[in-house]
């Protein structure tokens, strides 16, 4: 049985999209996506990774068949986030908590 989300289109501004990869240069990266491609597995850790914390970042390794961005923008329809950078095999994703909010962007 497959999870519907609802999608939610974020527009971040530039000074938001610099400030959410700022925070996410020091961060070590939650997922990883491999051979499989996105597989539920990513989904469901990259899901509960966004609820907790709303910025995460993700690998793709090697041997993934995909184009990055192929797997960026699979990844954010698929958890109902916002790509914010992705650059060269690394992704940030980043989806607000409207019950708990962790991070305040700026205007």
């Amino acid at each position: 049985m497959e999870k519907k989300t609802k999608v939610v289109n974020l527009l971040l501004t530039g000074k938001q999209k610099s400030y959410l990869r700022s925070r996410a240069n020091t961060m070590n990266p939650i997922a990883q996506v491999g051979k499989g491609g996105i597989t539920d597995a990513v989904v469901t850790s990259v899901e509960q990774a966004l609820t907790a914390r709303e910025l995460v970042k993700v690998t793709v390794l090697n041997n993934c068949l995909q184009p990055v961005q192929e797997i960026a923008q699979g990844l954010a329809q698929r958890t109902n986030s916002t790509v914010v950078q992705q650059l060269g095999k690394k992704i940030v994703l980043y989806r607000p908590n409207s019950q708990h909010p962790v991070l305040n962007l700026p205007e």
